[in-house]
């Protein structure tokens, strides 16, 4: 593993547009440059402790399963730092394995959600209401229950604090009732693939969050896919129904900081040296099982 950790990316002469909690976003003029820092956030606070690989995981992964998608428009370009533009070869050392270069589209205002399986927020939902965003399923289903088909269960994006589940009414009323179906079925049929290959590999993927763009009135697949930090990753072989299953991601993180007494507003708490290592193998296991292949530059 050859990859530099990186917690905050600066390019010179390149225009950054925007920086999240992960990525740094940069104008390349017809595209965009998307860089994954190795920062992690935990309860919507950027810890101050950062992952090693876990961005190079998220931007690898993301372009094997764009890659693999490619018959459905998605805004991938290239993660090959190769043929990247040559007024970005001096930055290999930050960029190459942990970037791709992308289509600009406009984002639709709508996260789309589809769940597999009882977990987090659907969980607690469906204990007050037997209900998942307006979707009745069936009685008797306890934590992390197999869901009889697949639902769509689509969120308003949160600019700050917690993103809201809505229902596919409300989801029309924003998109349109023809678009509203177009990114439900898409968004049904990326999630099945996913989970099937994921499943071949002994990962479950519990639930996941897709995100829709348009560029010249068609629509791309955008963002990041099926990811350790969009998705629920569980092992296969430590599924039971019933409890919540370990995961391929920050939850390690989010429990130690549950241990903790900290209010969950900045600045957050250092992490022990345990849990960085404990969290980055997770999601570089996450990398080899689905892939087939050893985290590296691309």
């Amino acid at each position: 593993m050859q990859i530099a950790t990186q917690t905050s990316i600066e390019l010179p002469g390149i225009q950054k547009l925007r920086s999240g909690k992960v990525r740094e976003v940069f104008d390349l003029g017809d595209t965009l440059l998307f860089v994954a820092t190795d920062r992690i956030s935990a309860f919507d606070v950027i810890l101050p402790d950062p992952i090693p690989h876990k961005g190079a995981v998220l931007n690898q992964i993301s372009a094997f399963w764009f890659k693999r998608f490619a018959e459905i428009e998605n805004h991938f370009v290239t993660a090959d730092f190769d043929q990247f533009p040559k007024e970005l070869q001096p930055f290999r050392e930050q960029l190459a394995g942990r970037s791709m270069i992308v289509k600009k589209t406009k984002p639709l205002p709508v996260e789309c959600v589809v769940r597999g399986y009882l977990a987090g927020s659907g969980w607690k939902e469906y204990q007050q209401s037997q209900s998942v965003c307006g979707i009745q399923l069936p009685a008797g289903l306890k934590l992390a229950s197999q869901l009889p088909e697949p639902i769509f269960t689509p969120a308003t994006k949160a600019e700050a604090g917690h993103d809201e589940n809505i229902d596919m009414k409300r989801c029309a009323q924003i998109l349109g009732e023809e678009l509203a179906e177009r990114v439900k079925t898409l968004s049904l049929e990326i999630y099945s693939r996913g989970r099937d290959h994921a499943q071949q590999r002994g990962i479950i993927v519990a639930d996941t969050k897709f995100e829709f763009g348009k560029v010249d009135g068609d629509l791309l697949l955008i963002d990041e896919c099926l990811t350790p930090d969009s998705s629920r990753f569980w092992p296969k072989d430590q599924y039971a129904v019933g409890q919540s299953p370990p995961s391929f991601d920050k939850q390690f993180v989010r429990d130690y900081l549950e241990t903790l007494d900290w209010d969950k507003t900045p600045p957050a708490p250092r992490l022990p040296k345990k849990a960085i290592e404990k969290t980055s193998a997770k999601y570089v296991e996450a990398f080899r099982r689905l892939t087939g292949h050893e985290i590296g530059n691309a």
